[in-house]
């Protein structure tokens, strides 16, 4: 009898979900299923890869596992990427994002999936006020202080505005709460913050651990083991063309010639008591972390029917983190150590002083040829980026370029970028001073895949 009962409810249940409407699937731009009949309400599913074939001009000294390396050819993973996308009700809305960053051969083996977004808001009014929170990116201080992976313009993000990269935040996130909102052209961000401890963190990035004030030496600033204080950034700006979306707080590189945007913006961030020294007479002060940007980007179709277009920015940022602040960094380290005379202050690999107490000219341009330029194979997109910065640590300024092009074969989701960058290398002079050895210019080649739907 029972196994007659529950073959009946069996087919009872099956003859009952055939009578209820399936939900409208559809696969563009992702992933997207529809939750009502006006398609107002979904789930959107996303992914992302992108894979690097570098060489790499070792700085002097590099040694991987104790053996000198003056090259290195690899092959990594930059970032894999999965998104979820919720419209939950017409107010509610659902956002999360997980994958890895950074993977080499030099890399810790079987790379742990970690979330770096989850938030739920609501919309108060109208897109005007829209109110949420969680471990989110919605940052200050620049445009690209939050990037969209899927649209870089250049190979690569610009490292340059993320100043707090996994030192005090879980690769530019953190967990808090937000405002964000539109208001005709006016579009702003505003996000309180719980900053990460620094003890929490193991590794900087191809940098190593967190850097501690040492026992000796004065007026030179170093991340704070305090209990940290609250963080604040905001970030705001006028669209004065076409509106771009704020759904997720990350912005666009390039739009490949589908819209007329320019914008004008400017943001912060600050935390008190961030970091510390010590003075003339060693005692030990706390300091804060302050950050100003002004930026402004041109994206600009000058053909819409063939898509040619250019796209420009350009930002100012004054960064105070402190005396004498300086903060190398090296993507996906190209070696793990170093020895012998030759050692330069940038360390192993493709390390560089990146960030530091200054101020910083950050630009990129682009062109777009028309969308056949290669026929059924795609188009190219040429581009120039530049980092210029004096430090208040380096004696000479900071020059890193980069001039590539990108093979745009189906819009975002297929693209190869070929890549050459050239760094400087600094040294310690007889006077004690860190200024750059012009002779010493190291440069990196990166061929990089991406796929994304």
């Amino acid at each position: 009898m029972k196994k007659i009962f529950f073959l009946m409810l069996s087919v009872f249940s099956i003859n009952a979900f055939a009578q209820l409407p399936l939900p409208s699937v559809r696969f563009k731009d992702g992933l997207k299923i529809y939750l009502n009949d006006d398609s107002t309400r979904y789930i959107k599913g996303t992914g992302l890869a992108q894979i690097w074939f570098r060489y790499n001009d070792n700085n002097p000294g590099s040694t991987i596992f104790g053996t000198p390396k003056k090259e290195t050819f690899d092959v990594g993973l930059r970032r894999v990427r999965y998104q979820t996308l919720a419209q939950v009700t017409s107010r509610v809305f659902f956002y999360a994002q997980f994958g890895i960053n950074s993977q080499n051969s030099l890399s810790a083996r079987k790379s742990q999936l970690f979330f770096h977004d989850v938030t739920a808001e609501y919309n108060v009014h109208k897109n005007y006020l829209v109110l949420g929170g969680g471990l989110s990116g919605w940052n200050g201080t620049a445009r690209y202080t939050s990037s969209s992976v899927a649209s870089i313009l250049c190979m690569d993000l610009p490292i340059v505005e993320e100043t707090t990269n996994d030192v005090s935040d879980q690769f530019v996130r953190r967990l808090g709460v937000y405002a964000k909102g539109k208001i005709s052209g006016f579009d702003y961000r505003l996000s309180v913050a719980n900053p990460f401890p620094v003890q929490t963190t193991t590794t900087i990035p191809g940098g190593g651990a967190v850097a501690a004030l040492p026992a000796t030496g004065t007026n030179t600033a170093y991340y704070s083991p305090k209990a940290p204080e609250l963080n604040y950034q905001g970030y705001f700006m006028w669209q004065f063309l076409e509106k771009e979306s704020n759904q997720v707080p990350y912005m666009t590189g390039s739009y490949l010639g589908k819209k007329r945007v320019f914008n004008i913006g400017s943001g912060f961030q600050y935390q008190k008591n961030a970091m510390w020294y010590r003075n003339a007479t060693l005692d030990t002060v706390s300091t804060p972390l302050t950050q100003f940007g002004a930026d402004l980007f041109l994206d600009y179709y000058l053909n819409k029917e063939k898509q040619t277009a250019i796209t420009a920015y350009a930002a100012f940022l004054n960064y105070d983190f402190g005396p004498n602040y300086l903060r190398n960094a090296a993507i996906m380290n190209t070696a793990n150590g170093t020895s012998g005379p030759a050692t330069s202050f940038n360390g192993s690999g493709n390390g560089l002083p990146l960030v530091g107490t200054g101020q910083v000219i950050y630009t990129q341009a682009a062109y777009l040829f028309k969308k056949d330029l290669l026929k059924k194979q795609g188009t190219l997109q040429p581009y120039a980026s530049a980092i210029y910065a004096k430090y208040q640590k380096l004696k000479d300024p900071m020059l890193v370029y980069n001039v590539g092009v990108n093979w745009i074969m189906s819009g975002q989701n297929s693209k190869i970028s070929l890549d050459y960058q050239s760094r400087p290398i600094f040294n310690t002079d007889a006077n004690g001073d860190l200024r750059e050895t012009k002779s010493a210019r190291r440069g990196m080649v990166v061929l990089q895949y991406q796929v994304a739907f």
